[in-house]
């Protein structure tokens, strides 16, 4: 019989009542536990080695007694010490599920056949796969790349592309596959000095994301591409404004070949950011420009400009302070007024950036709220088609090149990407595995097994630099290596000639279809014959491309 309190509330229980729960299936795992404890003190009186396994019994006993009388978690009151149990496989259920359950093309966000690929080029091992495909051929969405019957012999050196449009005089030839934004802060010192000593190994670059260009960025030498978010770290005044000065002696180090401002990326658009001040260390600190131990601001929006037309001329500054060098925009595409508005724009000032980096929603990082991750921004096919197409309708293409980022790990993957209107591919994730990531999806804890993501000094240790940073520049020559066979085995000689007519995608068991017919393409010029969009063949420029106006980011009201 429960006591009830003045509310009518259970407060107390008496003796039958707790020998009946004690004896429920529910405490079975506690009783036998204060069972084990008195049945082993008396039996030390036999041999005093039982008072060993009664201690042990006695510490279950006392964890249970204390679940019972908690008040914080009902499962423990209700399952003492079994729901600790449920707790500790709930805690090692992704591991459980990664290395035991999946098959090889199951997991997500990458699958063990693409981890292991990337594994075995970075160590420089066998990447060859017995038996045949384990993809199914014959299943909606699986696409291959045509070949020729007159194969070229694939290329020794691995292919590259010029960024840098007519107001650019320091033009940047850039590998076609380069390490993509991550900061210090988000990765360890270790994982930034790997990446960047293994793209110095490799001869392709390393985008310090939007933390800063730290001292572990400099430290190798490797070539860098330096990202301005609206937080401008590294060139900011004290009030988080945009420094002139503090960017001019940076961006004339010759270490680096790009800059680029990103307006958004993939895993979190439209998001700023804070830096709990406790994560502020000395050395993120000094990366950063703000003050240690104090809360770092990363706001939604830059400060700099607030149009299309502002944007541009913070263009054409920062290249005239970087004395020439290719300044480029990165985003994550959204509203579609809203990139027709920056093309608008391109075409009232006559400025243009040197490139435009499209970070696909399906990017990661190191932590972003659940539903930025799964439910905001355009994944990279449709913002890079939006990118590409829009450049080609104002010919302005060959003017401005296209980057693109994410999930792009193998060769094929990059193949197919430059196939539908990139000139490179960036990868994150990708050279994570090649310094030794898990995917143990730990990196906003701090409690990296492999020492990428943390800034825990004993974990980072294990990240040995001069051993990943030739895993790193392995697995950029042996992806290059396999991308190049599949450019001759196309009859192609340079990745550049990569069109939508040389991928197929099964769209029904029974019918294929070349990725030039099944996605929208415009053609040279169209959208500069068709100011109002009404002759148009697709409904997005029918729509929004009257409504854009390069004095705006917001919507106007149309031709």
């Amino acid at each position: 019989m429960l006591m009830r309190s003045p509310a009518g509330e259970p407060s107390a229980m008496t003796a039958i009542g707790f020998v009946r729960l004690a004896l429920s299936r529910r405490f079975v795992v506690y009783t036998l536990s204060v069972v084990a404890t008195a049945a082993f003190l008396a039996l030390s009186v036999v041999h005093v080695g039982f008072l060993f396994v009664a201690a042990i019994a006695a510490i279950f006993a006392a964890i249970g007694t204390y679940d019972v009388f908690q008040t914080h978690h009902s499962l423990l009151r209700n399952y003492p010490i079994s729901a600790r149990i449920r707790f500790l496989l709930e805690e090692i259920r992704p591991e459980i599920r990664q290395y035991f359950l999946e098959s090889d093309t199951d997991g997500t966000p990458f699958n063990r056949a693409k981890r292991s690929i990337v594994y075995q080029r970075a160590k420089g091992a066998l990447d060859k796969r017995p038996f045949g495909s384990q993809l199914d051929a014959y299943a909606m969405g699986f696409e291959w790349l045509n070949h020729s019957i007159a194969p070229k012999e694939p290329a020794r050196v691995g292919a590259r592309i010029t960024v840098g449009g007519p107001d650019c005089p320091k033009p940047y030839s850039a590998s076609v596959y380069n390490v993509s934004a991550m900061s210090f802060g988000a990765l360890s010192a270790n994982a930034i000095r790997a990446l960047n000593k293994g793209a110095k190994l490799g001869g392709f670059f390393h985008d310090t994301g939007e933390g800063g260009y730290s001292a572990y960025h400099k430290e190798p030498g490797g070539d860098i591409v330096w990202e301005l978010g609206s937080g401008y770290f590294g060139c900011r005044n004290a009030d988080g404004t945009f420094c002139a000065e503090d960017f001019d002696a940076s961006a004339a180090n010759p270490q680096v070949k790009m800059i680029e401002i990103k307006l958004s990326q993939g895993a979190k658009p439209g998001h700023g950011g804070v830096l709990p001040g406790a994560k502020v260390s000395l050395e993120i600190a000094q990366a950063r420009g703000v003050p240690a131990f104090t809360d770092c601001l990363s706001p939604a929006m830059h400060s700099e400009f607030s149009t299309p037309i502002g944007l541009l001329e913070f263009v054409a500054r920062l290249r005239e302070l970087a004395d020439g060098k290719p300044v480029g925009l990165k985003m994550c595409v959204g509203h579609a007024w809203e990139l027709f508005a920056i093309a608008k724009a391109m075409l009232a000032t006559g400025i243009a950036p040197d490139f435009i980096v499209v970070d696909g929603a399906e990017g990661g990082t190191g932590a972003a709220p659940a539903e930025f991750v799964d439910h905001v921004g355009m994944p990279l096919q449709e913002g890079l088609l939006l990118v590409h197409n829009t450049l080609v309708g104002l010919n302005l293409r060959e003017r401005v090149r296209i980057g693109a980022s994410g999930k792009v790990i193998t060769a094929f993957d990059i193949a197919r990407t430059l196939a539908i209107g990139a000139d490179w591919c960036n990868s994150a994730r990708g050279f994570m595995f090649a310094l030794g990531c898990v995917q143990a999806q730990h990196c906003h804890l701090d409690t990296c097994p492999s020492g990428v993501a943390t800034q825990n000094p004993s974990r980072m240790r294990a990240l040995v630099v001069p051993d990943k940073a030739e895993r790193v520049a392995s697995f950029h020559r042996n992806t290059l290596k396999a991308l190049a066979e599949l450019i001759a085995a196309a009859g192609l000689t340079h990745p550049n000639q990569l069109r939508p007519h040389h991928i197929v995608q099964r769209v029904s068991p029974n019918e294929v279809r070349l990725l030039s017919h099944l996605l929208p393409f415009l053609k040279p010029g169209e959208l500069l014959e068709s100011a109002h969009g009404e002759q148009l063949p697709h409904k997005v420029y029918q729509v929004w491309w009257p409504r854009a106006r390069a004095e705006s980011f917001g919507v106007g009201s149309g031709g």
